[in-house]
């Protein structure tokens, strides 16, 4: 259906994710909105499930309290249906029986946030028609997830038993290395195909015995790049001012010797959390292998510069959270400089900010706020959030809504106050809804308006990501060569009383 009347966060009203139904021939489902398609109204369910058969008139298979968010089968007939509630951040998980849908049980329901109590997800296969069933032993399905836990993600395969609720671990990653579950190759799940990294080696895929725990390698690649082999990685935590837990990953170039203070690029991209609990979970896994490629911000490790990637740069408050962004983004920042100071890796006078995208945004922002960081790259950036008016990232008020929130994000509103040198970059065919080329335009123009130090780069043909070899070199001759000005080889700052 045509989507110009549908309301920020809603659905279209009408048919929609037509598709057809596994292990049913000549059978289309497709969902219709029982809330007109707004989140915002109060009704007792949202959405429902349509069946539609060949020469038969449609009919309702199942319907949800919550929106849809998908439903896998089981060859034996069990349905497990996912629903959401943006909001309250609510997902649940259903096991429905597809012969008799209103006698559907509850398997969990969970804050979607929450990583560290994710359970895991259904683990489906393709059976021999090419249909994709959730994988069934008896009452027992699989479960795989990311296995987030304080020690950084740790991939994991459970059994579940759908009779009694009882899990099984069947295998999990180690604590001196990143494996990720690529597939399972029998039907006990006795033995899987993993993809193996560390520090030190580069990924490579294993058969895996979960019986006798012998590994067999399938492949042997080499490290793409052993010149930066020497590269020193460790994982960092640090707290906030309001005590919000953050982390970051440091890595340090060749040849570190400890104790050597070195510019430092600090790299993040902002993420909103219903909690601080949550914000404060671990994410990634420290032990993966350091891959660098196109125009990644880690090629300064090639450049004597340290990194601290990943800065978490959480904004805590649900729906809300946008309300104090500008205060909590700043308070983030300055907790990383202080962390990477009480390091003994930078000093206050050369650490510097970038991000791609949101974290562009945030860059602007950071700049425009505090005096935290010496200068910053904003790569395919949002500036004004009057130009993007019906939402952005979580945020689902409208401007007309909100407009004092729109206007204290937008660091355009605060381009005056911009008083360390920012390089931004932009592909001049950037088609992202919320970062169109004039975002920068429009940006670079009001810094220049104003006096400031900064660098507008427009490259021909690239959307919001850059892949043309001459982008990505010159971004990177850009990216290098602005730091090595504005932040490795700047003069101390001038101390004012």
């Amino acid at each position: 259906p045509l989507q110009e009347a549908t309301i920020v966060g809603g659905v279209p009203v009408g048919p929609r994710n037509i598709g057809w139904m596994t292990g049913r021939d000549h059978t289309l489902t497709y969902l219709e909105a029982l809330d007109g398609g707004d989140p915002n109204a109060d009704v007792e369910y949202r959405d429902r499930l349509m069946r539609l058969e060949l020469a038969a008139s449609p009919r309702e298979v199942l319907h949800t309290e919550f929106r849809y968010a998908g439903l896998s089968i089981s060859e034996s007939g069990t349905g497990f249906l996912s629903e959401f509630d943006q909001p309250t951040r609510t997902r649940r998980l259903w096991r429905v029986p597809m012969d008799d849908p209103d006698a559907k049980e509850l398997l969990w329901e969970r804050n979607s946030e929450d990583r560290y109590g994710d359970p895991g997800t259904p683990l489906t296969m393709l059976n021999d028609d090419g249909h994709r069933f959730v994988r069934q032993d008896g009452d027992w399905i699989f479960l795989t997830g990311a296995g987030a836990s304080d020690q950084g993600d740790r991939p994991f395969l459970d059994r579940f038993n759908l009779e009694t609720g009882e899990s099984e671990r069947l295998w999990r990653a180690g604590t001196d290395s990143y494996e990720t579950m690529v597939a399972v190759l029998d039907d006990d799940a006795n033995r899987i195909l993993t993809r193996y990294e560390t520090r030190a080696e580069p990924p490579n895929f294993y058969v895996r015995d979960l019986e006798s725990g012998q590994r067999t390698a399938l492949t042997d690649f080499p490290d793409p790049h052993p010149q930066l082999s020497g590269i020193q990685k460790q994982f960092v935590t640090y707290e906030r001012d309001d005590g919000v837990q953050l982390s970051a990953t440091l890595l340090l170039p060749p040849g570190y010797v400890e104790g050597q203070r070195l510019p430092v690029v600090v790299w993040a991209y902002p993420r909103e959390y219903s909690n601080a609990d949550v914000a404060g979970q671990v994410r990634g896994n420290p032990n993966q292998f350091t891959r660098i490629g196109g125009y990644s911000h880690l090629f300064f490790l090639t450049q004597g510069y340290a990194v601290f990637d990943a800065a978490t740069m959480p904004i805590v408050g649900g729906n809300l959270a946008n309300d104090t962004y500008v205060e909590q983004l700043v308070a983030s920042g300055q907790a990383a400089v202080d962390k990477l100071v009480d390091l003994g890796v930078g000093d206050r006078d050369r650490i510097g900010i970038g991000g791609h995208s949101y974290g562009a945004f945030m860059t602007a922002n950071i700049l425009a706020h505090s005096d935290a960081f010496r200068a910053g790259i904003a790569r395919s950036g949002a500036y004004n959030r009057t130009l993007t008016p019906f939402g952005f990232q979580n945020e689902r008020r409208t401007y007309w809504e909100a407009p004092e929130v729109y206007f204290n994000m937008s660091p355009f509103m605060a381009a005056d106050q911009v008083n360390e040198p920012m390089l931004m970059i932009h592909g001049l065919a950037d088609n992202n809804s919320g970062t169109f080329p004039i975002q920068s335009e429009r940006m670079f123009a009001a810094l220049e308006g104003h006096g400031a130090t900064a660098r507008l780069i427009m490259l021909e043909n690239e959307s919001h990501g850059y892949r043309a070899r001459e982008s990505v070199m010159h971004t990177l001759a850009e990216m290098v060569e602005w730091f090595d000005v504005y932040l490795k080889n700047a003069e101390p700052r001038r101390i004012t009383f």
